[in-house]
């Protein structure tokens, strides 16, 4: 087990393998087990109140409670779906052999449903695997959640339940396993390098919302009908509170208290605040004015770009991530979106998307050593391809995959509600309720 699949691949996932258990004294580590603990709460604490606060302010009034119930519900689903099964399929290491590409390096089995062979003295390394799973879990309740920003107020809420069920089956999952569990599983064997989720959580959360906002269309009135954000104080909060929950999701990420976390703490701050200044600096020299919309947004792209290099670059290289986010995020959020004409309500391609493949890419360069980096990445050129390809093959399968679920789930129930409802707006429509009574 090399240093850069220690350091530089993250998510805990080397920690979890029978080969590597048997070959280490398990002893409980009460200070990482404390910090896996409290980076669980925080990577929690991204989606439920922090996503949902940050999607409701962007949405009109009429649907602020249907996007945060659509994010408490997806908690709860994935929740029990990665107990069910969703646990194995990601990190189930069965026939898995390095170098070896066969059916397991794509998904793992399903030796693990209903966590079968967990009991409360298993341990990693250092901390229960209990609170590794649980770690995880809400990785895959963030992921699903974000795709929710692309088609907000427009898809029914049953249909979203049944693609969500379906597409952490057969996306998110298979994504999961080939870039972390281990020896033998495709994108770990290539050496990409994803440290806390830039291809498994954003580039495919980005590209399936892409695919979910193409596959519905556009809102009803837009591009022509202003449908701007009803109350961007609760947008602001909720990108604080990603600000805040993102150290668990990076610095968690080193599955211990130690130098790797605090250099993951450090960079993921760097990035995140040159990313909120340029995002803010490109729309004022465009626009003519900052606004409070970009600099969150801003915030929110340099977060997605530095998250699969935390681990692994130094802090010049996290700010020049996060320079090169906050600017190519901007004009893919508003420029090309406008250009190409697709409805990406809440612009998730255009910052997890887009901010995911920047990151992926970047992290090949800036992991380097030569580049103040900290992974064992010797020859730049060839870890760009390596990195390229692990993008390519996360866009190219989300896609397809993606776009099929939607259709199968539209010939069968319907994706999208009635212009009526959609007019009304969903939290009447959909939840019988309303965000506020005046």
């Amino acid at each position: 087990m090399t240093l850069r699949k220690i350091a530089g691949l993250g998510a805990l996932s080397s920690l979890f393998f029978p080969s590597l258990v048997m070959a280490q004294e398990k002893t409980l580590n009460s200070g990482d087990t404390a910090w896996m603990l409290t980076a669980t709460a925080l990577v929690l604490f991204m989606t439920i109140p922090g996503l949902a606060l940050f999607y409701a302010g962007m949405v009109r009034s009429k649907n602020v409670l249907s996007v945060m119930m659509q994010c408490f519900a997806i908690t709860a689903l994935m929740s029990l779906l990665w107990f069910a099964y969703g646990y194995s399929l990601a990190f189930d290491t069965t026939g898995m052999e390095a170098g070896v590409t066969n059916f397991s390096s794509f998904v793992g089995g399903l030796g693990n449903m209903f966590l079968g062979n967990l009991t409360k003295e298993s341990l990693t390394s250092a901390f229960p695997e209990s609170v590794f799973i649980t770690f995880q879990m809400t990785f895959a309740i963030i992921t699903p959640a974000l795709i929710v920003g692309a088609f907000a107020e427009r898809m029914k809420f049953s249909a979203m339940l049944v693609f969500m069920t379906i597409w952490f089956t057969l996306v998110y999952a298979p994504i999961a396993h080939m870039v972390w569990s281990g020896d033998g599983a495709l994108m770990w064997d290539w050496g990409v390098l994803d440290f806390a989720g830039g291809t498994v959580v954003h580039i495919n959360a980005g590209i399936a919302g892409l695919v979910a906002c193409i596959v519905l269309g556009k809102r009803k009135g837009f591009p022509s009908v202003a449908m701007a954000p009803h109350n961007l104080g609760y947008t602001l909060i909720g990108a604080a509170m990603l600000w805040v929950g993102w150290f668990g999701f990076n610095a968690g990420s080193a599955a211990a208290a130690d130098q790797t976390a605090g250099m993951a703490m450090l960079v993921t701050q760097i990035a995140t605040a040159a990313a909120a200044l340029a995002w803010m600096f490109a729309e004022w020299v465009a626009h003519g004015k900052p606004s409070a919309l970009g600099i969150a947004s801003g915030v929110v792209a340099g977060l997605v770009a530095i998250t699969p290099a935390a681990g692994t670059v130094g802090p010049m290289g996290a700010m020049i991530i996060g320079l090169a986010s906050g600017v190519i995020c901007f004009f893919c959020a508003t420029s090309l979106k406008r250009k190409l004409g697709y409805d990406d309500s809440l612009d998730v391609f255009g910052v997890h998307g887009v901010g995911g493949i920047v990151g992926a890419l970047l992290t090949g360069a800036f992991a380097a050593p030569a580049l103040g980096g900290f992974g064992e990445v010797e020859n730049i050129g060839l870890q760009l391809w390596i990195q390229f390809k692990g993008v390519a093959v996360t866009v190219i399968y989300t896609a397809v995959v993606t776009f099929v679920i939607l259709k199968i789930i539209d010939a069968v129930m319907g994706l999208r509600v009635t212009e009526e409802e959609e007019s009304v707006g969903l939290d009447l429509a959909q939840h019988n309720e309303r965000g506020y009574i005046l």
